[in-house]
């Protein structure tokens, strides 16, 4: 038997959540469903993404993929809009998130550029589904975690439908003409930023989500969005590797923007709290603190 304390509260915990039911209520409201729907669509087009990538039809496979993150987009913000949120829909959402962002861009990666340099190639990939499992399971724990409220505008490492679509960058610049898969250093160069990428899922860099965005607008802003939106789809449905391209590579110029103001925030947060006496002292000459500094009121990092 077990002398750690925090064993049994542990069990009861458990015990405690296999009895709940999946509905409060035994007539569910048919707008419960319609996120839910729209993550199995998501599931249905990474499953279809890992079909294609079999059967070498890659642009169809990062096409679903790409379909896939679209409705990933979508079903948060229609869950919250209809007010249907539940637990089942979170876990199945996470669930589809590790099929489609996880999954099926491994597979995708590997038959196109790594089935030739077998089991290390898949190793990597490998390393890449695993950490977005890892990510998947930390962010569904962080949702628990008491923190202050702007810092629900940032994620704790690259989001996992980011990743999906950054990963894939060597297969944008292959059709950009730039093929790196020539030579033997290339190959090896391509396996480094997979991994690279994975261990940036289960980082501790804060990534900016953009949450805490108002859900209106000002009414001088509905014509320019609605245009600037045509024309982004207009341009991924024309020039589909290219204007990935380009999204990809500004997210990643973007991220350490997105760290320095997470910088930013938190010393500010803590000189609030420490002028309200209720936080650390902070000092003049402190050295900026990043994403790795323990937040001592929650008790875990950021």
């Amino acid at each position: 038997m077990s002398t750690d304390p925090i064993v049994p509260q542990l069990e009861a915990e458990t015990a405690r959540r296999r009895r709940r039911r999946m509905f409060a209520h035994a007539r569910v409201p048919v707008r419960m469903m319609v996120p839910n729907l729209f993550t199995l669509f998501g599931l249905c087009a990474g499953l279809t993404s890992i079909r294609m990538s079999i059967e070498g039809r890659w642009d169809w496979a990062l096409a679903a993929i790409v379909l896939a993150a679209m409705l990933d987009g979508v079903d948060g913000r229609i869950a919250r809009l209809l007010k249907a949120s539940s637990r089942f829909g979170a876990e199945l959402d996470s669930l589809a998130d590790f099929v489609n962002f996880g999954v099926a861009p491994a597979v995708l990666l590997f038959t196109w550029g790594f089935s030739d340099i077998k089991s290390i190639g898949w190793i990597a990939v490998l390393i890449f589904a695993l950490a977005s499992a890892l990510r998947l399971a930390r962010f569904n724990v962080a949702l628990d975690d008491d923190k202050p409220k702007w810092q629900s505008n940032y994620f704790q490492g690259m989001p996992t439908p980011a990743a999906a679509i950054v990963v894939l960058l060597p297969l944008y610049l292959f059709h950009s003409g730039m093929d790196l898969r020539t030579e033997p250093w290339e190959r090896y160069l391509l396996l480094v930023y997979t991994v690279g990428i994975a261990m940036m899922m289960v980082s501790n860099i804060p990534t900016y989500s953009g949450k805490l965005l108002h859900e209106r607008i000002g009414r001088e802003w509905v014509l320019p969005l609605m245009v600037v939106a045509a024309a982004a789809v207009a341009h991924l449905i024309t020039y589909p590797y290219v204007t990935l391209l380009v999204a990809s590579l500004g997210y990643l110029a973007f991220m350490p923007l997105s760290w320095r103001r997470f910088g930013e925030l938190e010393r500010a947060d803590a000189a609030a709290l420490a002028a309200a006496g209720t936080g650390p002292e902070v000092k003049a000459d402190e050295p900026a603190a990043g994403p790795n500094v323990v937040d001592l009121r929650s008790g875990d990092k950021r």
